[in-house]
């Protein structure tokens, strides 16, 4: 029998720190449900002390998941520990992710702690999850730089005080295979008691390392993987769940363990991640980009057409591609649509939001006559479909580009319920778009990334717009979808800005 090597997904936790890349709570539910469809084992939910959005979301999904254990993160004090238990208390299945820094440049320049005071915190952090349940991970934040015996000692102890999962990060993205696979390897030889927890790694991909150490770490004995979906995640992201799973998978003659997930599911949660954050995901990326299983080379089409164990390793439909399957059209009713839905894991807050979507759905069969599953996934991740928390919405547009001419945009815009008419030029019909809606809404931002991708195939194709905008320290990523581009463009500049009008009038609520 193969050893089981679990999959413990952090894209709602640490593939949310990307800049940019936060979700609402309904976008990570979403999220939460395709990682459940996918049978993930462990989905770490989110940070609960963080703020009350993220507790709110970490309870939203403990409620709503059944079969994945729930993750809530917590540092190893007492008050981020109770809060996260709170989260999970209703899962079926809740763990509470702790951890202390344990290498001397953190121990001294952040915690400004002895290794002592370290050790007898961590353990005072097990000791008060296990208030909540006996399902405890504990990480030794950045153990890639800490000192061997010191992590043995730490290590020891709070396996002691009953943690089961013991998390072995690079949390820089400093290590190289061999070197993370010694460490690994001496933790589960020199550590009293390690055969009696799960060893895991969590590997940022700073030297794009992490898969590698992953993998490098599993062929030492670990048995726990961190992820994300996309590899999503803080500076250059973490190790990319859909190259773990495959690659143990495909060389099961290699490794030891294989995972439970169901990898057809892999390709419609990457578009669904990448949907929802914003963040595209380059045509060569291993697995899940658009170019991960085409052939120009002459040389390679003949071959893969003579025998396609020629040069495929894996075959596309085996990891969800093809599966964007023609499902609704502009005759299609609302009990259909609902259904659809429920299969793709979109549950909608109510029926107010059920009709708006409807009614953007059916203006979106007038202009495209085949909707895949993919047009649904991009209509209900445009904020639009909840009414209640815009504050910018676009009512009606018209661009003018001829060739010698200035391009200008005429925008209608609904501003907290109020239209208004607003008009520019710009050096093209997406720049005029942008400096209108700036007439109206003023609002001092710094374009960071424009964006745009066909979400089918097509010429009728919907085009998908990321914009990214920044403010104050404030980072966001607004999309929008039209068959019309310039359309989209606008959508998604009004999607940031109703993110950041969100974000401010938090902070400041007589904005």
């Amino acid at each position: 029998m193969k050893d089981h090597l679990i999959v413990f997904d952090t894209t709602l936790r640490d593939g949310e720190q990307s800049p940019g890349a936060s979700m609402t709570r309904d976008e990570k539910l979403r999220i939460a449900r395709q990682l459940e469809r996918m049978r993930v084992d462990v989905i770490e939910a989110g940070f609960p002390a963080a703020s009350n959005g993220d507790f709110e979301s970490v309870r939203a999904i403990a409620e709503a998941i059944r079969e994945s254990t729930v993750c809530g993160l917590a540092r190893a004090n007492e008050a981020d520990i109770r809060r996260a238990g709170e989260a999970i208390a209703p899962a079926a299945r809740g763990r509470i992710h702790t951890f202390i820094a344990t290498s001397p440049i953190h121990m001294e320049m952040k915690l400004r702690m002895t290794p002592d005071q370290v050790v007898e915190q961590a353990v005072r952090a097990v000791g008060w999850a296990k208030e909540y349940t006996d399902d405890i991970e504990f990480s030794a934040e950045d153990a890639g730089r800490s000192e061997i015996d010191f992590l043995c000692r730490i290590f020891e102890a709070v396996i002691k005080a009953g943690a089961k999962t013991i998390n072995v990060p690079d949390t820089v993205g400093y290590n190289v295979p061999e070197q993370y696979a010694q460490t690994i390897r001496t933790l589960i030889e020199r550590v009293p008691d390690a055969d009696k927890v799960v060893w895991s790694v969590h590997c940022h991909n700073d030297l794009g390392l992490a898969v590698a150490n992953s993998l490098a770490a599993v062929m030492a004995g670990a048995r726990q993987v961190e992820c994300t979906l996309n590899g999503l995640g803080e500076r250059a992201g973490n190790a990319a769940l859909e190259e773990l799973v495959m690659a143990v998978r495909t060389r099961q003659d290699v490794f030891p363990c294989d995972t439970r997930i169901d990898a057809t599911q892999i390709v419609p949660a990457s578009k669904l991640v990448s949907g929802v954050t914003g963040f595209p995901v380059q045509p060569n990326k291993a697995i899940v980009g658009a170019n991960a299983f085409a052939h120009e080379s002459g040389i390679h089409q003949d071959g893969v057409l003579k025998h396609r164990e020629t040069y495929e390793i894996m075959r596309a439909e085996d990891v969800g591609w093809g599966a964007n399957k023609l499902v609704l059209g502009k005759h299609s009713g609302r009990n259909a649509f609902r259904s659809r839905l429920q299969e793709i894991g979109i549950v909608v807050a109510s029926e107010e939001h059920l009709n708006h979507a409807f009614a953007r759905f059916k203006e979106l069969a007038d202009k495209k006559h085949e909707i895949f599953d993919e047009d649904i996934q991009a209509l209900m991740s445009d904020e639009v479909v909840t009414p209640d928390q815009e504050h910018y919405r676009l009512v009606a547009s018209r661009f003018h580009s001829e060739t010698g001419e200035t391009p200008r945009a005429d925008l209608t815009l609904s501003v907290d319920g109020q239209e208004t008419r607003t008009s520019a030029e710009g050096s093209g019909p997406v720049d005029a778009a942008f400096k209108a809606i700036e007439a109206i809404a003023g609002s001092g931002t710094e374009l960071l990334l424009y964006s745009v991708n066909a979400i089918t195939t097509g010429t009728d194709a919907q085009g998908e717009v990321t914009v990214r905008l920044a403010r104050e320290g404030k980072v966001v990523n607004g999309q929008g979808a039209d068959t019309d581009i310039i359309v989209a463009s606008a959508k998604a500049y009004l999607n940031a800005l109703n993110k950041l009008h969100s974000k401010f009038e938090r902070l400041n609520p007589q904005l």
